[in-house]
């Protein structure tokens, strides 16, 4: 099954939704805030595609960060307690499709991916 993971009110979410639907594709949405967030399923991310491109360090949670919070977010044990604690700050949205973990979106991507 595929599954989209990330926050409802996220305009890239929200695209890659609308492609999703548009496209036929079946898939279920997984919204960090409502649903939650498991530490295992994060860290098989972090495991699979890198602390970095899971940690959004553009965004405006990482920028509301204290310094002390960011400084401490120097390694993948650092990045999922960051994480943990403030969802939002994962790159989204994130794809997981039999086994393919995709963080962003853009439609060639998509497409590539699910064969469409």
């Amino acid at each position: 099954m595929t599954v989209l993971y990330g926050i409802k009110n996220c305009d890239t979410v929200k695209k890659a939704r609308r492609w999703l639907a548009e496209h036929g594709v079946a898939y279920r949405f997984h919204d960090f805030r409502a649903d939650g967030l498991d530490e295992k399923q994060l860290a098989r991310w972090v495991k699979h595609l890198g602390w970095e491109p899971v940690l959004n360090s553009r965004g405006t949670t990482w920028r509301s960060l204290s310094e002390v919070q960011r400084a401490q977010v120097v390694d993948a044990r650092g990045a999922i307690a960051a994480i943990l604690m403030q969802p939002a700050l994962i790159k989204r949205p994130i794809l997981e499709n039999g086994g393919i973990l995709h963080i962003g979106f853009a439609e060639t991507d998509y497409a590539a991916l699910l064969k469409k």
